[in-house]
């Protein structure tokens, strides 16, 4: 970072935030945390007052075990209160006189759509509970669980909270993962049933939905697993066309605006087990009382990828989830009842249900849920809907800020951005120069820049600035949020006190939001996050404090890549490509790149007699984008004779990470097998790289 006259290190929260903020001054934020961290009963007890609770807990308002020497890992927040998180999002505020506030404005991929619109908190409620009464007349109970595979539309949330008012445990997937990571998930979880859409138009480019969804449930039935119920919403297709429902496929034309190529679907139809959504909801009656809920009771599952290849169901629970959702929303984005708040994320991935769905609903938020990309139709697409909405807060994934550096400031200037009031970032840690791009190109140098840190696990934001209260340096994400105790850790398992000194970022007890267990392997839970330093919840990413006490995470230690904000296992990648018939062994690092922050860089070694060509390469990046899904696709495929290896046979990771970028300074090669075969792979780097 530039440390010039020019270049700031310090940004102060601007004027016109600290004058309305929630917390005003660092005095009052550090008040405010001491209190959450020495007497969380008394901070999170308070906040659970602004909430329904049908009765109050029955034991401990918090009781924990982070030591796995002490017994089994066990977090709980008032367990036996009864509540209902759907309830307390959209009823709650219907009884409190905002009925008719909006609760989503939706905008569609193209910004011709002419079914962009809006949804009040009232009519979403009716929604909810139609499909809810839908889900029940279908046989679905508590605790069953439900895959949801859709695009970003109105409809995606709807499920969701008709799931969590009957206390159907959700669990959504991306739509970019293939059909077989759909089918891992569903067969994973023991789904009964599944909503997804027709189509969905991503940019220019066409997804027929339901077919991946039919080929993921083809395989659930190979293993012995049928769901009772698929749900499609139709998207797409025109609402009075119906499917002749004897099994055939049937076209479909799109009329859509010029600049998209006039294309058809294939919609294919299981009888007995395919629905669509619109012929049962309109029957469906608007009433439907809450299933009451146990705070200890599972939620949703949602899965993140694992090093062991293997993604796992992270699952949080009804009452601890609802408060940190509903109160890091409140206080990292300053919201006011006024706001027009964005997030530009996937309710696929857990930004998405804690930032888009139940987080701003909580605090009867008027939000927008956009199903485009911000390149089409083209680089302006962002700042023409913050001008359209008058958004005042801002929160999107740091790649999109790179990606739309490039494509100069005049995509930017020409909006109106002056409602903004806060920009924030989530996924992965931003760079200085995006940072600062953001700051001053975007926020006109007139807002808050806030850089979220937290994880699946953590249900919400765990390091965070506030927008009136923390002075900011670009490219921390500053101080922990209410409730987090953070520590650096060495490898030996002492506390890092010094400044500037890189360590594992660990926490020292829970928070509401923190995870609760992996679903149905409670033995990986504790082996993942608690037994590499008993005691400490541990993130598996690498951070340091510098001599301010600013914190500053530096990425993944463990053998995972952030790609994109999407975080990727190189196991499960490393599966894929040994899937392949001529490759013996595969090794995945990651690899800096200028807008995505990391890509995969993936070292081959080929049976003998397999000889390395683009067609391969071709066939390997394909075989990736099939099994996980297209995001997932590497950015390099290296030739390697030869890995470097241990004496024992572990693959030296650390090695390949310095061949991926060039760096001969490959450290300590004493325990290697054969060194020689460093100068055969760096020769064999693709010119590219």
């Amino acid at each position: 970072m530039d440390n010039s006259d020019e270049t700031p290190c310090l940004f102060p929260p601007p004027d016109r935030l600290r004058n309305e903020s929630h917390v005003k001054s660092m005095d009052d934020y550090k008040e405010m945390y001491k209190r959450s961290v020495e007497d969380p009963e008394g901070f999170w007890g308070d906040i659970a007052k602004q909430f329904y609770w049908a009765s109050p807990p029955t034991g401990k308002f918090v009781d924990y075990n982070f030591d796995c020497r002490k017994g089994r890992i066990s977090i709980k927040w008032m367990e036996g209160a009864k509540t209902n998180i759907c309830y307390n999002a959209i009823d709650r505020h219907i009884k409190n006189g905002q009925g008719d506030k909006i609760a989503f404005f939706w905008e569609g991929n193209d910004p011709a759509d002419h079914d962009s619109g809006n949804i009040t908190y009232s009519q979403l409620k009716d929604k909810i509970c139609k499909f809810s009464n839908i889900l029940k007349q279908s046989g679905l109970k508590k605790g069953d669980r439900v895959a949801i595979y859709m695009p970003m539309i109105l409809e995606l949330t709807v499920a969701m909270l008709a799931c969590a008012r009957l206390g159907i445990i959700h669990s959504i997937v991306f739509a970019g993962f293939s059909a077989e990571s759909l089918a891992d998930r569903i067969l994973d979880g023991q789904c009964s049933a599944i909503v997804t859409a027709d189509g969905v138009w991503r940019g220019s480019k066409l997804l027929n939905l339901k077919s991946i969804v039919d080929v993921a449930l083809e395989i659930c039935s190979k293993r012995d697993h049928k769901l009772s119920h698929c749900f499609i919403v139709k998207h797409l297709l025109p609402k009075g066309h119906s499917v002749q429902q004897n099994g055939d496929c049937v076209d479909y034309p799109e009329e859509k605006p010029a600049q998209r190529p006039t294309r058809s679907l294939k919609i294919n139809w299981t009888d007995g087990r395919d629905v669509w959504w619109h012929d049962v909801m309109g029957t469906a009656s608007t009433d439907c009382e809450p299933e009451w809920m146990d705070a200890e009771d599972p939620l949703f599952m949602l899965y993140t990828s694992g090093s062991t290849g293997k993604p796992k169901g992270v699952l949080h629970t009804v009452g601890g989830y609802m408060l940190y959702s509903a109160t890091t929303f409140k206080y990292a984005f300053d919201y006011q009842p006024d706001d027009i708040y964005w997030c530009t994320a996937d309710v696929g991935w857990i930004t998405g249900h804690t930032y888009v769905a139940y987080g701003p609903l909580n605090n009867c938020a008027t939000s927008i849920i956009f199903e485009g990309t911000p390149f089409f139709p083209d680089a302006g697409r962002f700042w023409a809907i913050i001008e359209k909405y008058k958004v005042t807060k801002f929160y999107t994934a740091p790649t999109a800020i790179r990606a739309l550096m490039r494509y100069g400031d005049e995509y930017v200037t020409k909006y109106d951005r002056s409602s903004l009031k806060v920009l924030a970032t989530v996924g992965e840690p931003i760079n200085p120069e995006a940072w600062l791009w953001y700051h001053n190109v975007v926020g006109n140098k007139q807002c808050a820049v806030v850089d979220t840190f937290w994880q699946t696990e953590t249900g919400g934001h765990t390091i965070t600035p506030l927008p009136g209260a923390t002075p900011t340096k670009p490219g921390s994400a500053t101080f922990p949020f209410f409730g987090i105790v953070p520590v650096i850790m060495s490898d030996e398992g002492v506390e890092i006190t010094d400044p500037n000194v890189e360590g594992y970022l660990v926490f020292k007890q829970p928070w509401p939001g923190l995870m609760r267990t992996v679903y149905g392997d409670h033995e990986r839970y504790e082996t993942t996050y608690f037994k590499k330093f008993p005691g400490y919840y541990c993130t598996g990413d690498g951070a340091k404090r510098d001599e301010d006490g600013y914190i500053w995470v530096t990425g993944r230690i463990d053998d995972m890549v952030n790609v994109s904000g999407h975080l990727l296992s190189t196991a499960e990648i490393e599966s894929a490509l040994v899937e392949h018939p001529t490759v013996a062994e595969a090794a995945v690092v990651s690899h800096p790149h200028k807008i995505k922050g990391e890509c995969t860089y993936c070292f081959v070694t080929l049976k003998e007699g397999k000889e390395f060509s683009d067609a391969l390469v071709k066939e390997l990046m394909d075989r990736v984008r099939k099994k996980i899904g297209p995001f997932a696709q590497p950015d390099f495929v290296q030739n390697a004779p030869g890995l470097p290896k241990t004496r024992s046979g572990k693959i030296m990771r650390r090695v390949l990470r310095k061949i991926a970028v060039g760096d001969k300074n490959v450290g300590d090669i004493t325990t290697m097998a054969d060194e020689t075969v460093i100068d055969k792979l760096f020769q064999l780097r693709p010119p590219e790289a």
